[in-house]
């Protein structure tokens, strides 16, 4: 272990680059290479004088030095978020550079990249109580939407000041916290767990952001009235998804609706015979699907 750790440490002593604002990803990176050696927090126990000890504390400064960056960055999104500027603040990140691309996750991978360490420091969730809401077999445990398919949602919705998105079991409002940040529309979610309600709603006020609720309710029950445009991470399935397919429905015979799916939920969603969309939706991708003209008989 001493040779690989020692080269990783004087590689990341001797370079300056690394503490730029904008080479984030490389730090999370380096941070991960440090904690494959010291997977656990408490020192390893390595006698005083050893140079396995002088290696832990060398490596530990280092992992200090790069969170108090991180740290400082996140702080100063906050900061652009609180004054109205966080959109193009957050978007800069989208197209990262050719020394950042070394370590960003694929874009067809399902699984969570940098965005989602920047987006998790910039919105500081207290950890939630969990538990206390009645869950059903049907219901699917929170999992957050990865933060790169939430900007590709905004990209493809093209929200306006005029829509609404309803975001159906919103966790801790992920969604329609960027949503709010990156457009001018009015981001609504609905989460059965009330703690994870709470939460999202200290950080949509620590972030000084008007146009977005949240809700504590069962989607099949809530008001939709206001949505032009639904997401749905794969929050439920079975009965509970065919009840709010049908509500959205007839929600479609009022007025055009978009619903956005990610997940399992897409295939089962792209059936239904009311909606338009892209052909041979993928499970791992945002899908955007247009209700078709209906009667209000239908």
């Amino acid at each position: 272990m001493i040779d690989p750790l020692q080269r990783l440490v004087a590689q990341l002593e001797n370079d300056p680059s690394l503490f730029e604002p904008n080479q984030l990803p490389r730090r999370l990176d380096a941070l991960d290479r440090i904690d494959t050696f010291f997977p656990d927090t408490s020192q390893p126990a390595f006698g005083a004088e050893s140079i396995e000890a002088d290696l832990y504390r060398r490596a530990r400064a280092i992992c200090a030095r790069l969170e108090a960056v991180n740290h400082e960055l996140y702080e100063a999104i906050r900061g652009d978020i609180q004054r109205g500027l966080g959109s193009d603040t957050l978007r800069c990140w989208l197209h990262p550079s050719a020394e950042k691309e070394e370590v960003v996750t694929p874009a067809d991978s399902i699984g969570y990249d940098y965005l989602d360490e920047l987006i998790s420091g910039v919105f500081q969730f207290e950890e939630p109580i969990v538990g206390h809401a009645r869950r059903e077999p049907e219901m699917v445990p929170y999992q957050p939407t990865p933060a790169r398919h939430i900007f590709h949602l905004i990209e493809l919705t093209a929200l306006t000041v005029s829509d609404v998105l309803i975001d159906l079991g919103s966790g801790l409002g992920h969604v329609p916290l960027l949503v709010s940040i990156c457009t001018q529309s009015r981001a609504i979610g609905i989460e059965v767990e009330a703690n994870y309600v709470q939460r999202a709603q200290q950080c949509a006020q620590a972030l000084n952001l008007k146009n977005v609720s949240f809700l504590n309710g069962d989607a099949r029950e809530a008001d939709l009235s206001s949505g032009t445009v639904f997401y749905l991470y794969t929050p439920f399935t079975d009965s509970i998804l065919r009840s709010v397919l049908d509500r959205l429905r007839r929600e479609a015979t009022t007025r055009r609706i978009q619903i956005c799916t990610y997940g399992p939920c897409t295939p089962v969603v792209a059936k239904e015979p009311w909606l338009g969309g892209a052909e041979a939706p993928e499970p791992n991708q945002i899908a955007l699907f247009t209700s078709r003209e209906m009667s209000t008989a239908t």
